[in-house]
């Protein structure tokens, strides 16, 4: 059975609580960040955690630890596990509140450490579909556990045999994924959504720093009506890596199948995480 950290003690899985009167149970309040690990060992674990400190901040949440402290305390917590790679969900709740609504002085940490499931292979060979959703993120710098509109969107994307819903602001922008980052080649210029724009995802950062080397990359707003334009998406996130986009909506993107820039990427990232650290 998996073993959870919970507010200072190491736990099996069935015994992780926290109160019912903690502020994520009755208000929603808290954040998270999620990670996995590559030989084992956590991916950029530092930028993830400063991510989940930057989280915090921006909803006014203070951390429990510091974060070299939930650093070692998320190294210990895998180690107790014995999963040939692990995912790793980093929260920080609320904590009680003595009017039930203004947070208090009682943050709590939990880390859950899980292995990690591959996705279906035939994504990646063939391609996959993706829909839009006309929602804005609240604040979408601060990665909270505020995900209602992201469950109504999956629901939505698997009803039309999508794997992922992209919100779209009021404008008619494309913002992001649910639990992803967008990357589209318009021509051999690799497009993806500027980073105050979206949540600034770990894995979009890596795409980011090997694309550069092969392709001239522009962040920039990108726009739904220019999506009969682009000739290959993919997607970056955790769990689904680097992932390649064959249609939008009923939109089919390039000749239907996975481009051979993103191919470039997908492989680019693979033998990146597979020699991690390096």
């Amino acid at each position: 059975m998996d073993i959870y950290y919970v507010n200072g003690a190491f736990v099996e899985e069935d015994q992780a609580k926290i109160s019912v009167n903690d502020l994520s149970v009755i208000r929603g309040f808290g954040v998270f960040d999620f990670l996995r690990t590559y030989n084992r060992i956590p991916f950029h674990l530092d930028d993830h955690l400063h991510r989940l400190e930057r989280s915090a901040r921006l909803v006014g949440l203070k951390l429990p630890h510091s974060t070299a402290k939930i650093r070692e305390i998320t190294l210990e917590t895998l180690r107790r596990n014995s999963h040939t790679e692990s995912n790793i969900r980093l929260v920080v709740t609320g904590g009680l509140s003595s009017d039930g609504i203004t947070p208090g002085d009682s943050p709590q940490l939990l880390i859950m450490v899980t292995p990690v499931k591959e996705m279906p292979p035939q994504w990646y060979s063939e391609g996959a579909k993706i829909i839009t959703c006309h929602v804005e993120r609240f604040m979408p710098g601060a990665k909270s556990i505020n995900y209602i509109p992201a469950i109504l969107c999956q629901r939505e994307a698997r009803q039309q045999q999508a794997i992922e819903a992209i919100y779209i602001d009021r404008n008619g922008y494309m913002l992001e994924g649910t639990t992803s980052n967008l990357f589209a080649f318009i021509g051999d210029t690799l497009v993806t959504p500027p980073c105050n724009r979206v949540l600034p995802g770990i894995t979009r950062q890596v795409v980011i720093r090997l694309a550069e080397k092969e392709f001239l990359l522009v962040e920039r707003d990108l726009h739904k009506d220019e999506v009969r334009l682009i000739d290959e998406v993919f997607l970056a996130s955790t769990v689904r890596e680097v992932a390649p986009i064959t249609a939008i909506d009923s939109i089919k993107i390039g000749n239907g199948t996975p481009g051979d820039r993103s191919r470039k990427i997908m492989a680019l990232f693979r033998d990146y995480s597979r020699s991690y650290p390096g």
